[in-house]
This record gives C-alpha cells, structure tokens and sequence, in this order.
C-alpha cells in the first residue's frame, strides 16, 4: 500500500506521462549528490532487443560473480523488476523507503514519473560504486533521463526501427531522426552496434556517430555468429572464436542480441571467461519475450499445445516473430492487442500462414486501442474474431494436437497474461 501511494504522488507531480527534457532530472540528481557521476554504467539504446541484450549481458556477468545492478522499463508484471541491486529485485519495503527518500528530496518539484524512477536509480545505484550497472535508455536516448551519464564503460545500440512516431514532430518522423535522437548523444567510450536489419539505418549509424571518438564494433564486421549443427553456434570477434551451446531462449535474433552482448563484455575486459558466456547463456531470464508457458492456469486451457507470450508492438519485432514462427511446422494461432499509438496495419502484416487472429482488449491501458476497432483495422486478415478477454479468446480457438498459440502485440498485454496465468 505504501508503495502504492508513492507512486500515485509520483504521477501528480508533472501533469504529462513523457515531457522529453533534461532539465528537471538533472536538477533533482544535483540535489541528490549527482550520484549518476558515481557508477560504472553500459547504456543500452535502441528499438528491438535491448531487454533481450541486457539480461543476456546479465547472465553471464553473473556467471562470472560480478555484482550488477540493472534497470530496465517497463515493467512486466510488477514495478520492482526495474530496480535490481548487487544481482537482487528490491522488494515493496525496500523499494518503498528509496522512493520516499527521493520524494522528500524532490520537495514536490515537477518532474515525470520515469524521471523520477530513474533519479532513484541512481541514486541507490551510487551505493554500489563497484558494481557494473545496465542501463536500458526510455522512449529516446537524446533527452532521455538515462542519458545525464557523464561517462560510461559503453553503449549499445540495439536494432533501430520506426517506433513512438507520435512523439516527433510529423516532418521528423523518419527513420534518419530516429536514429539521430537514439545514437546523437552517446557518450565517447565503446559503442557496439548490433546487427540492423537494413543498410539504410546502419549507414544512418554510422554517419551519425561519425565523429565520436569511441571503439566503434559493428555486428558482421567486428563480431558475428553462425548457427552450426547438433545444437551450438559459433561465435567470433577479434578475441577469437566459441563454440557455444544454444541458449534458453527462443528464436534465432535472441542469439543476435546475445552476440552484442557476449562482445560487449569481451570489449571491456571484464575477466569473462568462455565458461562464464557458456553457463550464462544457458540462464536467461527473459520475461515476455517470446517466453514460453510451461504451466498455469492458462497453459491448462491449451493442454499439450505450445503457448508463447512475446510483448514485440512494432513491425521489426513481428518480422522476427514471424521468423520464428515459419521454422516451426504446426498450425499457428494468434491473439493480438496493441496501444492506440503503434503501427497496427504494418504490424499484422509480417505474420504469415496464421491460422488464426483473435483480437482482444488490453485491460486497464486507457492508451489501448479496442479489440474490436483493431479487428476493423485488420479487415484484410482471413479467419479473424474479436473476443473481450485472454481467456476467452483462449478458449474461442480451436487447438488441435500439437498447434501453437502466440500472445503478442504490446508489452502491457503480455504483462497481463502472466498475470492470469
């Protein structure tokens, strides 16, 4: 309850969700110290992957007993996944007490809530000055609150694609200012830059961050994999090559996204060992990215079929749904619900051989659009119903042995799947 509370002031103190500036979170981190000054961080900026790339990252930097602390957003299920220190999720009380030292400190200043979230950050995170913190960097990296860093140990740019148009002006609204809002302003240390899956944006990348002095690593240039039979890929980069078993996580861009990481780590010279990345990769939590269901009250309505959940709301995340789903030979079914703000129409478009669409309302997202508007949006689509809930859309479809059912559309969606289930 208290918890609840604060967060609920937290949300009276700007009257926007998102107000893309610098100036009030750097002026409350001075009140707090400037504990951003502090920490040893590894931003992560980006479209696609950056969740995957980071819990790959921390895995591995487990492995090797390196204390982290992590922050990502949004959260899935509860607001403390966000906040982990020395390898922990802080707990309500814990979690509680930090908010509250930063409320009082912030003296009812206006200021967002992911501002506010992230001042907490790091603030606690600067009591932990030998810790390696990841760092996922908000909706853009230029006038994101993550990016007051001064220095940083790297960063890295995840795959870039057309997303959160709505916040950008509509004659900047292309793929060349989003690159130039995520990539303009990072910091002269290592930039590792994972595979992009098209040459316009890894040459608006590189035009971008022309000047800055840091490392620069590209995928397929500086590091690389291949997928190789009896079930491990190689990876390689100028340190040499590892013959590595395949993850725990599904689908064929999680090993790109491992990739970025594993060079990352190798980059800074960490003292990651080949069995530290071996073990690591094997322990991915990756909550919500094409996770697989194994048990619950929802995996029992689909019986023996294969339930997936994959929070993936923008056209290169369905492209690589879409990748995966072509490997496997079964029928497949899809339940989808979106925000209002996404790209719904390109969206669906990726998805091939569905033998099923079910749109759904997101509960609780007054930003959701409406399953039924959605089914309207998706008119072209064969075989397409709209239902109220999850577990009625479940239970609308007609599984046969050994068929898939797939989740996916919005983050918020998936976080209220492993919430019934």
């Amino acid at each position: 309850m208290k918890l609840q509370k604060i967060l609920s002031n937290f949300q009276k103190l700007h009257p926007k969700e998102i107000d893309l500036s610098l100036d009030r979170i750097k002026n409350l981190c001075e009140k707090l110290g400037n504990p951003q000054d502090k920490i040893k961080a590894i931003s992560v900026v980006g479209t696609n992957g950056k969740n995957s790339t980071i819990q790959a990252a921390y895995a591995i930097l487990k492995e090797a007993n390196i204390k982290c602390n992590v922050y990502t957003s949004p959260h899935i299920q509860k607001i403390n996944e966000r906040f982990v220190f020395n390898n922990q999720e802080l707990n309500d009380d814990e979690l509680a007490d930090l908010f509250e030292k930063v409320e009082n400190i912030n003296d009812n200043q206006n200021i967002t809530v992911f501002e506010m979230l992230t001042a907490c950050f790091f603030y606690k995170a600067a009591q932990y000055p030998d810790n390696i913190n990841l760092v996922e960097t908000g909706l853009f990296h230029r006038f994101d609150a993550c990016n007051i860093l001064k220095t940083n140990l790297a960063s890295l740019v995840c795959s870039i694609s057309k997303d959160h148009l709505d916040w950008l002006p509509k004659d900047k609204q292309t793929l060349e200012q989003i690159v130039f809002e995520k990539t303009s302003a990072l910091l002269d240390s290592n930039i590792i830059v994972a595979k992009q899956y098209n040459t316009e944006t890894l040459e608006c990348i590189k035009k971008t961050i022309k000047n800055n002095s840091s490392n620069k690593l590209f995928f397929n240039e500086d590091f690389s994999y291949a997928i190789k039979e009896n079930g491990f890929f190689y990876y390689e980069d100028q340190f040499g090559g590892l013959k590595l078993p395949l993850p725990n996580v599904l689908g064929r861009f999680q090993l790109e996204n491992i990739s970025t990481a594993i060079a990352t780590l190798r980059t800074l010279d960490l003292g990651i060992k080949a069995e530290h990345i071996e073990q690591g990769i094997q322990k991915i939590n990756n909550l919500a990215r094409l996770q697989e269901i194994n048990s619950g009250k929802l995996k029992e309505l689909v019986k023996n079929n294969k339930l997936l959940v994959s929070g993936d709301h923008n056209p290169d995340g369905a492209r690589v749904l879409n990748e995966y789903l072509q490997s496997l030979n079964c029928n497949k079914h899809v339940i989808i619900g979106m925000m209002a703000n996404k790209l719904h129409e390109e969206y669906i478009s990726f998805f091939k051989d569905i033998s099923s669409l079910v749109t759904v309302d997101i509960p609780r997202q007054i930003n959701a659009i409406s399953g039924l508007v959605l089914k309207d949006k998706f008119k072209n689509q064969s075989n397409i119903r709209y239902e109220k809930s999850i577990k009625q859309a479940i239970k609308s479809i007609d599984l046969k042995d050994g068929d898939l059912l797939l989740i996916t559309g919005s983050l918020y969606l998936a976080g209220e799947v492993l919430k019934l289930n």
